[in-house]
């Protein structure tokens, strides 16, 4: 794997949010989605003081603990355990009438100025966390994406111009690199270096962008002689906006450098083609599950501007160069460029071809 340090790719500005439109609204709904709530973004941003958030060194952090009106407390925590509700177990109340909502707090960093509401079970102090944003589109469909074509299952619900995301557990990957990485952890570094390809590959292939280290996880799960590990994005904003083709590649951040160095001490390059290759076919086998509901999300975001047309046209061309396939040079949304990244590897690797999400 190259060296990120002299091509390292960063947002050059804040990325516009997208509205939800009605092909994708419809697309939400059909697959249950799209849910009445009982809160919204606009609510929560009704508060009234703010208290710094530090961790558990005494460290600021980028959170903020927000305190609300006296008189909003109450209902307020009830319908936000109602999302919780409705997020986790379908809205069945019985279940969780022992929890209760210990904290909301609020970052103004990134383009999504979240809220985390942390939810605590009172019979064993059990915490979780779930998100409310502003519904964006490109945010939308790489939820939904990530659902859809990579190992991981995702839990999000919209409605009109709020988005609730359930909490992505993990070591951070900047926390990882700095606390972990190269140590005695139990962790065979194959295994580190095995899965970092295979998620640089995920993010290509399905163009999600700007997977610097603190926008992805480790999750790290014993096993019966060794750990295995996984690597999980976390943020989902850069979803097919950029038109730079290395934006889509983590090892070209210069944050990432220290993994990509490791995975290279580590790693044949006939080894690394074949971990990429593994995981081309099991994108394709994803992509042939879920070819009905694939199809109509790649056709939604084909008709829809999440990107300006110039971005369009020049990731288009990065990738005909890199493919060396023309067939690229005809796609006309971002939505295409993902339909055309599961083509190649489909004619790469020589499987049929899956009607309903391949037309010709």
């Amino acid at each position: 794997m190259p060296d990120p340090a002299a091509h390292s790719p960063q947002p050059t500005k804040r990325k516009p949010s997208f509205p939800v439109g009605a092909d994708l609204r419809r697309y939400l709904a059909r697959y249950r989605r799209e849910r009445e709530l009982p809160i919204s973004y606009e609510r929560l941003r009704d508060f009234t003081e703010v208290i710094p958030l530090t961790d558990d060194a005494g460290r600021p952090t980028l959170w903020d603990t927000v305190i609300y009106n006296a008189n909003e407390m109450a209902a307020l925590n009830e319908d936000l355990k109602r999302v919780y509700a409705l997020l986790k177990v379908d809205g069945d109340l019985s279940v969780v009438s022992h929890l209760y909502v210990d904290r909301v707090d609020f970052c103004t960093f990134g383009n999504s100025t979240p809220f985390r509401v942390r939810i605590v079970n009172a019979y064993n102090d059990n915490q979780d966390y779930f998100y409310v944003k502003r519904a964006d589109a490109s945010r939308v469909y790489g939820l939904e994406l990530e659902h859809l074509l990579s190992p991981n299952r995702l839990n999000f619900l919209t409605h009109e111009s709020t988005l609730i995301e359930e909490h992505v557990a993990g070591i951070p990957g900047d926390v990882y690199i700095s606390e972990w990485l190269g140590r005695s952890t139990g962790l065979k570094p194959i295994r580190v270096a095995k899965e970092l390809v295979k998620f640089n590959e995920r993010c290509f292939v399905r163009l999600l962008g700007d997977m610097r280290s603190y926008n992805f996880v480790f999750v790290v799960t014993p096993d019966f002689e060794e750990a295995q590990i996984r690597i999980r994005a976390m943020d989902f904003d850069q979803q097919s906006y950029d038109g730079r083709r290395n934006f889509y590649l983590p090892q070209f951040f210069k944050d990432n450098a220290p993994l990509v160095q490791f995975c290279t001490r580590h790693l044949r390059i006939e080894t690394a083609n074949q971990y990429q290759r593994e995981e081309q076919t099991l994108l394709l086998q994803r992509a042939a599950l879920a070819s009905e509901r694939l199809g109509l999300l790649l056709h939604g975001m084909e008709g829809d501007a999440i990107a300006p047309h110039e971005k369009v046209v020049s990731l288009r061309e990065g990738l005909a160069e890199h493919y060396q396939r023309s067939d690229y040079l005809r796609c006309e949304s971002m939505g295409a460029l993902i339909r055309q990244n599961l083509e190649t590897i489909r004619r790469d690797i020589g499987r049929p071809a899956v009607p309903e999400l391949l037309p010709g």
